[in-house]
């Protein structure tokens, strides 16, 4: 085993320690596995809370900030967070106005989510909640019921966060993540399968050569495997992949998403062929995200995310952040 860890056991502690070194306008809970912005609760604003498995930094710790969410729970790798964990971070954050969570849709994250919503709202927190469903590539699988959510929590994030940062109510906020979950469909490619810290190794067989299409980011199978396909090739598979089911008619946004080991060379790359793919089938583009967002650990591959946006989604995506693992406009 080739990791740059201490045991398999602490990784998660030791990587909010880090976290709390690196980041100090964070305050990171390492006993209760709690990350908040320091400024939180922040009067008269709603906050967001998400949460999820270890294993895909940035998501969701590094995009506590500004912006964006006010609290997340981290899990150990590729497992849910529990209620308590959410539920003290609610308590923590809400300022009176609510707290939206943004949940995947896996099974443990939804079972936990909706536990712990029930909880807050005993302690007088008033909770909703938005499911992010986005992939396209198969309806059910290994830990869903439904399309999994991938790297469309990213936009919803970004996108309602900003909506709460302007000071809109609770049931506002709702509405613009729900739209944004509505407008944005993913597609992921997996080159390798990723190694858990536990495990020690693979946690799916891929022989060398060939290529998972519609992976999902803990390695659940996808579509079809394939022998290996050229940039060009997979750009169109994806993207053709995501038009079969969103049909976009606004401009959209562009998320090409590390897995966690493909370098940025070969992500701009790949970029540079969806965004070919889409200006054949005269899709217009708004903004493009490239980099290593909504990972799985250290597989190699790619996902691309595609979000219609009209005016008021495109505005609220522009919006400052200031985050660990985004940050514009501050």
């Amino acid at each position: 085993m080739r990791m740059l860890i201490n045991v398999a056991e602490t990784v998660v502690a030791d990587a909010l320690r880090g976290m709390a070194a690196a980041h100090p306008e964070l305050v990171v809970d390492v006993a209760n596995r709690v990350i908040v912005r320091r400024d939180a609760p922040v009067a008269g604003k709603v906050a967001l809370l998400s949460g999820g498995g270890s294993g895909h930094e940035p998501l969701h710790g590094g995009f506590v900030g500004p912006g964006m969410l006010d609290a997340a729970c981290p899990g150990e790798v590729f497992t849910s967070p529990v209620p308590d964990q959410m539920v003290r971070a609610a308590t923590a954050v809400d300022a009176g106005r609510g707290v939206l969570f943004v949940v995947k849709n896996y099974t443990g994250d939804v079972l936990n989510f909706r536990m712990a919503a029930e909880l807050a709202e005993d302690e007088g927190v008033q909770v909703a909640s938005v499911l992010v469903d986005d992939d396209v590539a198969v309806r059910d699988s290994t830990f869903t019921a439904g399309r999994r959510g991938t790297g469309a929590t990213l936009f919803v994030e970004k996108i309602a966060g900003a909506a709460a940062e302007e000071g809109m109510p609770l049931e506002r906020v709702e509405a613009v993540a729900r739209k944004v979950v509505a407008s944005s469909r993913s597609l992921g490619v997996a080159l390798s399968a990723c190694s858990t810290p536990a495990k020690g190794g693979p946690t799916f067989d891929l022989p060398p050569g060939e290529l998972e299409l519609g992976v999902g980011i803990h390695g659940e199978p996808g579509r079809e495997r394939r022998a290996m396909m050229t940039s060009h090739e997979i750009a169109d598979f994806a993207v053709d992949a995501i038009l079969e089911d969103l049909r976009p008619w606004l401009p959209v946004l562009v998320l090409v998403n590390g897995m966690g080991a493909t370098p940025l060379l070969e992500l701009y790359g790949f970029g540079a062929e969806v965004h070919r793919v889409l200006d054949e089938r005269g899709v217009t583009v708004a903004r493009t995200l490239v980099g290593n967002y909504v990972t799985s650990l250290d597989m190699a591959g790619c996902s691309v995310t595609l979000c219609q946006v009209d005016e008021e989604l495109l505005r609220l995506w522009d919006a400052p952040v200031a985050t660990a693992g985004l940050r514009w406009g501050r």
